[in-house]
């Protein structure tokens, strides 16, 4: 049961990053249809994000409280019909609400299914849940740059009605959820009122502040793959829409592969050597350190084809060391799982706010890609120095524990 659990985990998340990235691929659609140009499309981007990230801790504290497999069913209901009514939208400022409103849904997605993963999955099988949910947002980012540019420019549907058959795909991934999957709590973290103490006790912990912290750097360069690798590629490129959509795809399928691999070999590591610190954190360190370099190197590459597979490498290896994230949030939230992960998804989401706003700013004002590209490259390094910083040596709230490693470290 619990790999039906974690199979449906990945599927919604993949259908929430079609609904939520496919409006990427057609771009200069959308800002043709309301009138807007790429700094207000930014925006959009923006708005989603900040209501994502408002939403975060009351989504982890509803997850806590009532179960992640009821409120991320009755959210995906409300979210998937905000998507089918995009194309309902006739001015930015319409657009603007739709689009926070629906990020605002969207954030009890990791926060619930953080918190079914700590309920379904042993302690050696953590990483490997983690890896898979992460990376199915990124076949979904793949999935939804494909599907757009295929029912769009090639099949000829209009797109609001592409993201009316979105929304559909979230509504009857409810059903059969709720149809078929119980509610389930952890030994140990039944559902209890957080206190004063706990809420004093999280924000004076530095552990929680450098995970927050590693994850702001790392949303923040991640989200320029997934807001704006389709018009970089159109716009700086000169690569036509269709081809924009497959190679935006093929970044989706690397970062996606880089997500399995390092959640199996992370959970592999640490069975055989029992550290917590190289099993995780180190293979964060190296893959940050190492996609920031590889995103900086497109710059001095003038073929196409080639500065596309240098940025698949990039997503693969950033992908494949930030599984960690997930990981570490799940072993330090011990019976708090829905509010630690919320507040490092918060961050987050408020991380990738920021440099997708700063992106498309910086592009339509010096009138190239290229201070965007190096912004990119740089929160990578900053995400590096916050990894390598980062050593939780037991859980948060203490009466729940790491379990013993096979060397008898727990760290």
């Amino acid at each position: 049961m619990r790999y039906i659990v974690l199979m449906f985990l990945c599927l919604i998340a993949v259908i929430s990053y079609i609904q939520r990235t496919g409006i990427n691929t057609i771009k200069q659609e959308i800002c043709d249809h309301v009138g807007i140009n790429t700094e207000e499309f930014g925006a959009l981007g923006t708005a989603w994000l900040i209501g994502y990230a408002l939403m975060q801790v009351p989504a982890g504290w509803l997850a806590d409280r009532f179960g992640g497999r009821n409120v991320l069913a009755g959210l995906a209901i409300v979210w998937s019909l905000l998507t089918a009514g995009l194309g309902l939208c006739s001015t930015f400022e319409a657009l603007l609400v739709l689009w926070f409103t629906m990020g605002m849904a969207q954030a009890g997605v990791f926060p619930c299914a953080a918190k079914s993963i700590g309920a379904w999955m042993p302690e050696t099988e953590k990483a490997m849940a983690s890896g898979l949910l992460g990376s199915a947002t990124m076949l979904g980012l793949a999935a939804a740059a494909f599907l757009t540019a295929l029912l769009v420019f090639r099949l000829g549907l209009a797109w609001p009605m592409a993201f009316v058959l979105f929304g559909a795909l979230g509504v009857l991934w409810s059903v059969g959820y709720l149809t078929l999957i119980p509610e389930r709590h952890a030994a140990r973290t039944a559902p209890t009122a957080m206190t004063r103490a706990d809420w004093q006790h999280m924000a004076t912990s530095a552990p929680l502040w450098l995970l927050c912290g590693q994850q702001f750097f790392r949303a923040g360069a991640m989200i320029f793959f997934i807001n704006w690798f389709p018009a970089f590629l159109r716009e700086a490129r000169g690569i036509d829409p269709y081809d924009a959509g497959v190679y935006a795809s093929s970044i989706g399928i690397a970062a996606m592969t880089g997500g399995i691999l390092g959640g199996f070999f992370s959970d592999w590591l640490f069975r055989q050597t029992g550290n917590r610190r190289l099993s995780r954190q180190g293979m964060a360190f190296f893959g940050m350190t190492t996609a920031g370099a590889f995103v900086l190197a497109t710059h001095f590459i003038d073929n196409n084809l080639t500065a596309v597979i240098v940025f698949a490498v990039g997503a693969f290896i950033a992908s494949f060391g930030g599984v960690s994230g997930y990981t570490v949030a799940i072993e330090f939230g011990g019976t708090r799982i829905g509010i630690v992960f919320s507040m490092m998804n918060m961050a987050g989401n408020f991380g990738g706010a920021i440099v997708n706003y700063l992106a498309g700013a910086l592009k339509q004002r010096t009138e190239s890609w290229d201070s965007a590209l190096f912004l990119v490259a740089v929160v990578f390094g900053v995400d590096a120095v916050c990894w390598a910083l980062l050593n939780p040596r037991r859980p948060l709230f203490e009466h729940f524990s790491f379990s013993r490693d096979p060397l008898g470290s727990a760290e």
